[in-house]
């Protein structure tokens, strides 16, 4: 029996007859605007090259592909054999949301040298490692700049945790900003209510914070007895904001004046957050950082809860992938006109 590890995706196949009922109208829109030409088969004689059936059967292979893909997100699941190697256990662990920083800041370079790996990139390979060090505890994690948005609500499905990792990027958030304070808040409630386990924020910025309070916030997350630990990312010498595609003719990001704008960590600020929050302050720089954070995280408090765990045998989703593929590469292949062979061939009448 087939199982979906997110079930809440198969609600977008509803998009499989909302486009297709989109794709009718327009066909008859064009139709109307036909006949005010003249009669439909004077028209048609006119138009040798266009082909009645090929714009049915690319619509019909590209909804077909929009199913397929729709079902290969919410990662179909099934026995192999005569195994059963999808169940749901009972397993002990923590919930940690990670807050991403996203703002232009973090395009900026990790290190002293302005062409070194920037803090947006660093900041993913440690999520990407911190994830992989993970067991039983559930993950989320939230992207915030000016604004703040949930980019992955609490699960324990690593597998898709980490499908969201090369997607983030600085145009996540349009309101440009750095309000850590608001993603705190955001990720305190983003836990599974009336869970017993210890909870966890892992805040990972460069510090610099203009929008909010957020060390009261931290303070706040700790009296619900939610930790607030801070990797702060960059340098205290700074370094220049890459300017992105098609802005100015500079390489870097320039002030009013002309001035290369310099962004820097503000360590300082970054530990006051942690210590309000009861957490800990770790250099984004380290190399050890990741394994000081699970160093940390594995001394709280863990709880039990229920999870679906299968093997990797048992997962469909690729199955789906490629179908949806295959699909989409015949679709590119099939021409909106006649198909040279099949122009003799007449499917609807009988041959004289």
């Amino acid at each position: 029996m087939i199982k979906f590890v997110n079930p809440q995706y198969l609600w977008l196949l509803l998009a499989v007859p909302v486009i297709a009922g989109l794709w009718l109208l327009a066909r008859a829109a064009r139709r109307r605007k036909l006949r005010r030409f003249g009669q439909p088969n004077v028209i048609a004689s006119l138009m040798p090259e266009a082909s009645h059936y090929t714009g049915w059967i690319k619509i019909a292979l590209e909804l077909l592909a929009v199913a397929l893909l729709v079902i290969a997100i919410a990662r179909p699941i099934a026995p192999t054999d005569s195994e059963q190697t999808v169940s749901t256990t009972t397993t002990r662990g923590i919930e940690l949301m990670i807050c991403l920083d996203v703002s232009n800041s973090m395009l900026a370079s990790s290190t002293d040298d302005p062409g070194g790996v920037s803090r947006l990139r660093r900041a993913k390979f440690i999520i990407e490692k911190l994830i992989d060090k993970l067991k039983d505890d559930k993950v989320g994690l939230i992207v915030f700049a000016g604004e703040s948005y949930t980019q992955l609500p609490i699960t324990s499905d690593y597998i898709s945790a980490k499908m969201f990792i090369d997607d983030l990027s600085t145009e996540m958030v349009p309101t440009q900003g750095t309000a850590i304070g608001a993603a705190i808040d955001m990720a305190m409630n983003a836990f599974t209510p009336d869970s017993e386990c210890d909870k966890a924020i892992v805040v990972i910025t460069d510090g610099e914070n203009f929008e909010d309070d957020a060390k009261a916030e931290a303070a706040r997350a700790a009296e619900a007895g939610i930790q607030v630990n801070v990797i702060g990312l960059g340098t205290a010498g700074g370094a220049p904001i890459p300017t992105p595609k098609g802005m100015g003719t500079g390489k870097y990001l320039a002030d009013q004046n002309g001035q290369t704008v310099m962004t820097a960590l503000n360590e300082s600020e970054a530990r006051e957050i942690a210590k309000a929050g009861h957490g800990i302050y770790l250099a984004g720089g380290d190399p050890a950082v990741v394994s000081d954070l699970d160093d940390h995280l594995s001394t709280l408090s863990t709880a039990e809860y229920q999870r679906l765990t299968s093997s990797p045998s048992a997962e469909l989703f690729p199955i789906f992938a490629i179908a949806a593929l295959v699909i989409l590469l015949i679709d590119t292949l099939i021409p909106y006109r006649k198909i040279s062979w099949l122009r003799g061939i007449n499917f609807f009448t009988k041959a004289k």
